[in-house]
């Protein structure tokens, strides 16, 4: 398959990850779902590594762009959205998340000289204009504040140079199974270090609600690493980019049929949706 449908299918399992944190916040927190979906990745990943690959290949100069990749994403990138999850819900979070294309195509133009056409652009432009739409307020819901706006594209913006760390690290090699474990398990030393050197490590509240929902974010989690690192390896950073973060519109879809009671999907929301589906459809068929 080409990078992009592994782009199409990272960004659905991506989604499915979001409603099972969002479902589980209510009896835990959002470092408590970092923790456990990087544990339960490097639980899976680096057994199977060390079994399928030689020291040399495990330990060579060029996976450093993924020890790199991996201070920056998923370690804060993931906890940023998280928290984004719990302040703002969902459906609000995850379109904000999705406007990292405008960042990577930037720094993809800049650092790869990646030129991937008008029409990638204008696709990836639609599909940041459908996020945006659905980041209004609306009436009925939580309150929540502007500056909680900052955890959901914070997370963007640092998403989009991991990307192209990542793509960087992928030209020197052809292992996306071993960059994804090395880049989690860089993510989740670090987490666990900033919890042990702050004192919070009592924060994670690992009750017996969450860890379903937790765990079963985990595995869609590793899924959706796993498939980004491929569609990254077999595509142009600019053109998988913008489709991996269309997870906005599966995340509309599934709060319509898992969280109607607690968020809400509008006319303009459902707007925002085709357009994505429009960036999609341009970037494809480019």
């Amino acid at each position: 398959m080409g990078g992009e449908i592994w782009a199409i299918l990272s960004a659905a399992v991506w989604a499915v990850d979001s409603i099972l944190v969002r479902k589980g916040i209510a009896y835990s927190n959002a470092s408590t779902a970092a923790f456990v979906s990087f544990l339960v990745s490097v639980v899976i990943l680096v057994p199977f590594i060390f079994l399928r690959y030689s020291f040399e290949e495990i330990f060579q100069p060029a996976n450093l762009y993924f020890v790199i990749s991996g201070l920056i994403q998923p370690a804060i990138v993931r906890v940023l959205y998280y928290v984004g999850i719990v302040r703002l819900g969902v459906s609000r979070a995850g379109p904000l998340r999705g406007t990292a294309p405008l960042f990577t195509l930037v720094i993809a133009f800049f650092v790869l000289r990646e030129r991937p056409g008008l029409f990638v652009y204008a696709g990836a432009i639609l599909t940041v204009a459908g996020t945006w739409l659905v980041s209004y307020r609306r009436e009925g819901e939580a309150k929540w504040r502007t500056i909680d706006l900052l955890f959901p594209l914070g997370a963007a913006l640092l998403a989009s140079f991991s990307q192209n760390i990542r793509k960087l690290g992928l030209l020197t090699t052809d292992e996306p199974l071993l960059a994804s474990t090395i880049s989690s398990t860089t993510s989740f030393l670090c987490l666990l270090t900033s919890l042990g050197v702050s004192g919070k490590i009592g924060s994670l509240k690992l009750t017996g609600g969450c860890l379903p929902y937790y765990g079963g974010a985990a595995l869609f989690a590793l899924a959706g690493q796993l498939f980004t690192f491929v569609a990254l390896h077999r595509g142009e950073v600019s053109v998988v980019s913008p489709i991996i973060n269309t997870t906005p519109l599966f995340v509309i879809a599934l709060t319509a049929m898992f969280l109607r009671g607690e968020e809400k999907i509008t006319r303009l929301v459902v707007v925002g949706v085709v357009l994505l589906v429009a960036g999609i459809a341009v970037i494809t068929a480019r």
